[in-house]
């Protein structure tokens, strides 16, 4: 008997990447029936084990469901494993060999595709740049803040530009 995550429980990768995520199950057995064994797809022995790993609609040993790159257990780093190129690789690995990376709207640097990000519409950015651009005020989770010209503007800005007739109203 196992236990799966829920099939909607879903984690995609950032926008920013191709490719595609496959979600992993660690299903707990406290009893497997002798009969019940499965195969494990990484070694193809019998998985005796108290855990296993169903991932790409087959069957792992803890051990055997590793990354291609840097031999990580992958039941170890998280719930998602990425595959392209016949490769079985961990989210950084992946990210490493074949994400995108882009450039900060605040700043213009390049934004490496294994760092988090904030979005506002079509711009992305460095957390440390997610601010407004006018008073450097950084903005904490469930702040308001407003998108004008490409420049992210806390609320204070915003309104006095509102004021001054200098801003259109387009609230995020």
């Amino acid at each position: 008997m196992y236990l799966e995550l829920p099939k909607d429980e879903k984690r995609r990768p950032s926008p920013m990447l191709e490719g595609h995520a496959l979600q992993i199950s660690v299903p707990m057995l406290s009893v497997q029936p002798k009969g019940k064994q499965k195969g494990c797809a990484g070694c193809n022995r019998k998985i005796k084990d108290r855990y296993l790993l169903k991932a790409l609609d087959q069957y792992w040993h803890e051990d055997c469901l590793k990354c291609a790159c840097c031999d990580c257990r992958l039941g170890e780093v998280g719930s998602t494993l990425y595959t392209k190129a016949n490769l079985i690789l961990c989210r950084r690995d992946y990210l490493r060999l074949f994400g995108t990376t882009g450039n900060c709207a605040a700043c213009s640097k390049l934004i490496p595709a294994f760092e988090m990000v904030m979005r506002a519409r079509d711009n992305v950015y460095h957390l440390d740049c997610f601010a407004c651009q006018l008073c450097n005020q950084r903005f904490c989770v469930g702040d308001k803040f407003f998108l004008k010209n490409n420049m992210i503007l806390c609320q204070m800005d915003y309104e006095e530009g509102q004021l001054n007739g200098t801003f259109d109203s387009h609230v995020q």
